[in-house]
């Protein structure tokens, strides 16, 4: 097992190369062939902590995380701001600096970017960006290893991601898509496009990759010819008081089943959970046979463990 990544942080997907990632998935795979045959793998974190600090309420990202440091042998501390003295006026680094100095990874779900650079600029141990307002690597690096799951490789397939361009997801699938060679759609609205910064950064690698990166505007264009089809809610937290303008300009993006049939059959819907259904995406879609996203909501967990013990270990 190459100790290249320990010690590194994963604040955002572009911190890990391509053969990282790679190797992320490899060990993804047998973790998760290992879990399903109940060979237990207790020794490869024995005793290790992981500090799960959440400023936003999270089902999967507490769940998988959770469980998955206890399949490992070692446990999570799970913080929200009121135990902590954030909450009291703590700086972010004074904070960082004294978890490091207790715990062997930190792991964050916060509302802004900078809490996580923060923290991993005072780290002494791996930082774990398990969410913020411009990306979610964890996310990401599982939805790619689902579709590796799924065709046999990524390199050179076709990719369309429907709905807010300008979101955390988005921005990380845009990475990832660069990253790993995939041709990406970001169908989206005028209004909503990615961060030019990250575009622009994401593009050059993606011309190194062999791969394109396309803003289309209509979604049955968008959809058409590609191997995947992905979305996610339209308003995220934080942006309720856009909820009611941002319904009006997606209403024409939703996942629905006339959408669907300009797609090849041979597609996959994903969907990084939880979904608004009959906003961004119908039952119908969610519950069909194309639909990957509980397999996806899964192997969050098997990932994840692959990360942790690739910076830990």
């Amino acid at each position: 097992m190459s100790l290249l990544m320990k010690g590194k942080h994963l604040v955002s997907l572009s911190d890990f190369s391509t053969e990282e990632i790679n190797e992320i998935f490899y060990l993804a795979e047998k973790l998760k062939m290992d879990n399903h045959c109940g060979r237990s793998h207790n020794d490869l974190l024995a005793g290790r902590s992981l500090a799960m600090i959440f400023e936003k309420p999270s089902t999967r990202t507490r769940l998988s995380f959770e469980v998955g440091i206890g399949q490992l042998g070692g446990f999570g501390l799970f913080l929200s701001p009121r135990d902590l003295q954030i909450g009291r006026g703590e700086t972010i680094a004074d904070t960082s600096q004294v978890i490091s100095r207790y715990c062997d990874c930190i792991m964050a779900r916060v509302l802004k970017h900078e809490t996580i650079t923060e923290l991993a600029a005072n780290s002494r141990v791996s930082v774990i960006n398990g969410l913020s307002d411009v990306e979610h690597p964890c996310q990401v690096l599982t939805d790619f290893f689902t579709v590796k799951e799924k065709f046999g490789y990524v390199k050179g397939l076709n990719f369309s991601y429907v709905g807010d361009g300008s979101n955390n997801m988005a921005h990380s699938l845009i990475w990832g898509a660069a990253l790993l060679g995939v041709n990406m759609n970001v169908v989206t609205p005028e209004g909503y496009d990615p961060d030019p910064k990250i575009w622009e950064e994401a593009s050059k690698v993606a011309k190194v990759n062999g791969c394109e990166l396309k803003v289309i505007r209509e979604p049955v264009e968008g959809v058409k010819n590609v191997d995947i089809v992905y979305t996610d809610v339209w308003t995220s937290m934080g942006q309720e008081d856009e909820n009611e303008i941002r319904l009006k300009a997606f209403a024409p993006y939703q996942l629905n089943a006339k959408l669907m049939a300009n797609a090849p059959a041979r597609s996959i819907v994903m969907h990084c959970l939880p979904a608004h259904r009959g906003e961004e995406i119908t039952s119908e879609v969610v519950d069909s046979p194309q639909s990957v996203v509980f397999d996806q909501a899964e192997n969050r967990m098997h990932v994840q463990k692959a990360v942790m013990v690739l910076l830990m270990r």
